[in-house]
C-alpha cells in the first residue's frame, strides 16, 4: 500500500464509512481514523490508526504524515465544538493541509438549529488555522426521517409549513470522495448538499404512508407543545434544544435550500424521498409493524 494522503475521521458511521470506501475502490490510499479498530471497514489500500475526538495527542499521531483530512463532524454531545477545535488544533500541528468538513446547511452564529451554530465556529477556527479547505453543508439526511414518525404514526414538530431538501447519505459521500479526489479544484468553496425538491413535513408524512401502505399524518406544534412533548424522553437540555430547532429552522425557511451540488461534483441527480423509500424499504419496516 502506498503512503496514505488522505485520513477519514468516522470511518465507522453511516458518512466516513462509504467515503473511505470510494476512496479505496478509487484506489487512493487511506488512513481510517476510528476509536474502535474492530469496528473499522476491510478496505484494500487502507490503514487504521486509533483515535477519538477527545484525545488531541492521539489524533495529532493518527494525522502524522497526512496532507487531506476528511473530517466528519462529531455526534451531537454537550462538548460537539470543543471536539471539533482538537481536531482542527490536531490537524494544523500534525502539518496537514487541507480538510473537507461535513457541515450543516446554514450554519451561522445565529442560526435558529442550535447545533448549526457549532458547525460555524468550527468552518471559523478551521479558516483561522490557515488551512485549505471545502465546507459541505449537508441538509437533513433523508434516512433519519421514518425515525421522525411517533409509535402513533404521528409526526409532531414544529415545523409549520416549511420547507426543506433533504438529502441521501450516498449523495453526500459521492459529493465528499470526489472533491477529496481533487486536489485542488475546491480549494476555499462552500457546497450547500441538498436533496432534488423541497418538502414540508406534511410531504413526508405522505410518502411515509405510500411507502409503507399504512397512514402517517403530519401535526404542527408550537414551539411551546414541541418542548413540552418531549419532556418525558429524559434527554438533556442541549439535546431536546436542538431536536426542536432544527424543525424550528425549517419553519422559519432556514433549509428551504435546493441546490445542483450533487449533479454538478458527483455527475448524478440526487436522489429522491419516494425513490429513496423504494429501494430502502428496511428502513421502515417499523413503520408497517
Amino acid at each position: 500500500m502506498g503512503r496514505p494522503s488522505i485520513a477519514v475521521t468516522g470511518a465507522t458511521g453511516g458518512i466516513g464509512r462509504r467515503v473511505a470506501q470510494q476512496l479505496s475502490v478509487s484506489g487512493q490510499s487511506v488512513r481510517l481514523v476510528v476509536r474502535d479498530p474492530g469496528r473499522a471497514p476491510a478496505l484494500d489500500n487502507a490503514g487504521v490508526a486509533i483515535a477519538s475526538y477527545s484525545d488531541r495527542d492521539a489524533l495529532r499521531r493518527a494525522f502524522d504524515g497526512i496532507s487531506t483530512l476528511f473530517f466528519v463532524s462529531a455526534a451531537e454531545a454537550v462538548d460537539r465544538l470543543e471536539q471539533h477545535l482538537r481536531v482542527v488544533e490536531a490537524a494544523a500541528d500534525a502539518g496537514i493541509a487541507r480538510i473537507v468538513y461535513t457541515s450543516f446547511l446554514g450554519a451561522a452564529p445565529d442560526a435558529t438549529f442550535t447545533l448549526a451554530r457549532d458547525h460555524f465556529h468550527t468552518e471559523e477556527h478551521i479558516r483561522d488555522a490557515g488551512l485549505d479547505h471545502t465546507f459541505l453543508r449537508d441538509s437533513l439526511y433523508v434516512d433519519v426521517l421514518p425515525y421522525f414518525v411517533g409509535d402513533d404514526r404521528v409526526i409532531r414538530a414544529p415545523a409549520g409549513d416549511g420547507r426543506f431538501a433533504p438529502v441521501t447519505r450516498d449523495d453526500v459521500a459521492d459529493v465528499a470522495s470526489a472533491v477529496l479526489l481533487d486536489p485542488t479544484g475546491h480549494d476555499g468553496r462552500t457546497y450547500d448538499v441538498t436533496g432534488p425538491m423541497l418538502l414540508t413535513m406534511a410531504h413526508v408524512a405522505d410518502a411515509l404512508s405510500e411507502a409503507t401502505g399504512r397512514p402517517v399524518a403530519y401535526e404542527a406544534e408550537t414551539i411551546d407543545e414541541a418542548y413540552a412533548s418531549r419532556t418525558t424522553y429524559g434527554a438533556p437540555d442541549w439535546e431536546v434544544a436542538g431536536w426542536v430547532s432544527s424543525y424550528a429552522a425549517i419553519a422559519a425557511g432556514e433549509l428551504e435550500v435546493v441546490s445542483d451540488t450533487v449533479e454538478r461534483i458527483a455527475g448524478h441527480p440526487p436522489t429522491d424521498l419516494r425513490d429513496w423509500l423504494v429501494a430502502h424499504g428496511d428502513e421502515v419496516q417499523h413503520l408497517q409493524e
